[in-house]
C-alpha cells in the first residue's frame, strides 16, 4: 500500500485544532484531531486508496470539567481528537479521494457547509496536471447578516451557507430541486463563489471546483494561506 503525506501548516495568527474524518470504508488516520499553533506544521500519512476530509477548529478551550470544545468546526467529541465525528458547520472543508480504480486523486475545497477560515491545498510534486486550489479570502468580513455565524460577543466567526441558514430545498438542492438544472446558483452561493472562485459554493458546483492529480503526490494544506 502506497502512503500519501498530508502536511498541515497554520498561517493563522492564532492556534487552531485541525480535525480529520475518514470516509466510509476508509481507514482512520493516526490522528483524528490535533493542536496546531501559529507557524507550526504537522504531517499525517494516509494509505491509498483513501477518502476523507479535513477542517480547522478555532476558538477552542477546555471547560471546568475538562471537556474540550470549539466555537467553530467543533466535532462534539469533548476531546482534541474527533474520534470519527465531523465538524459542526459552518466550516471550510478540504475533501480528498485518493487513488482507487482510476489511479487519480480528486480533491476540492468545499464551502457547501459554510466557511470558518481560509484554506489552500497545494500538491507537492507532480506536474501542472496537479493544480493548487484555495479559498484565501476571509469570507467572514463581509458575510451577509442573514448568513453570519456569531460568537457570544456578536462578532462574526463563520459564514453559513444558504442551505445551513435557511434549510430550504431550493438552497439545499433537495426535493424538486435535486438536479443541476433545477438548482442554479443563488445570490448567497454567489457571495462565496465570487470571492473564492475555486471552491465549491453549493451542491452542483463541480465543474470549476473539483481538481485531479495522478495518484502518488503529497499535499500541503495551509490554513490562512
Amino acid at each position: 500500500v502506497e502512503s500519501i503525506a498530508f502536511t498541515f501548516k497554520n498561517n493563522c495568527p492564532y492556534t487552531i485544532w485541525p480535525g480529520t474524518l475518514s470516509g466510509a470504508g476508509s481507514p482512520i488516520l493516526s490522528s483524528t484531531g490535533f493542536e496546531l499553533p501559529n507557524g507550526a506544521t504537522f504531517t499525517l500519512d494516509a494509505p491509498t486508496p483513501w477518502s476523507g476530509r479535513f477542517w480547522a477548529r478555532s476558538l477552542c478551550q477546555s471547560d471546568a470539567t475538562g471537556k474540550f470544545r470549539c466555537s467553530t468546526g467543533d466535532c462534539g467529541s469533548g476531546e482534541k481528537s474527533c474520534n470519527g465525528k465531523g465538524g459542526a458547520p459552518p466550516a471550510t472543508l478540504a475533501e480528498f479521494t485518493l487513488g482507487g480504480s482510476t489511479n487519480k486523486d480528486f480533491y476540492d475545497i468545499s464551502l457547501v457547509d459554510g466557511f470558518n477560515l481560509p484554506l489552500s491545498v497545494v500538491p507537492q510534486g507532480g506536474t501542472n496536471e496537479c493544480p493548487a486550489t484555495s479559498c484565501a479570502a476571509n469570507l467572514n468580513i463581509q458575510c451577509p447578516e442573514t448568513l453570519s455565524f456569531k460568537d457570544t460577543k456578536g462578532s462574526t466567526i463563520g459564514c453559513k451557507s444558504a442551505c445551513l441558514a435557511f434549510n430550504q430545498p431550493q438552497y439545499c438542492c433537495t426535493g424538486e430541486y435535486k438536479t443541476p438544472q433545477t438548482c442554479p446558483p443563488t445570490n448567497q452561493s454567489l457571495y462565496f463563489k465570487n470571492r473564492c472562485p475555486q471552491a465549491y459554493s453549493y451542491a452542483y458546483d463541480d465543474s470549476t471546483s473539483t481538481f485531479t492529480c495522478p495518484t502518488g503526490v503529497n499535499y500541503l494544506i495551509t490554513f490562512c494561506p
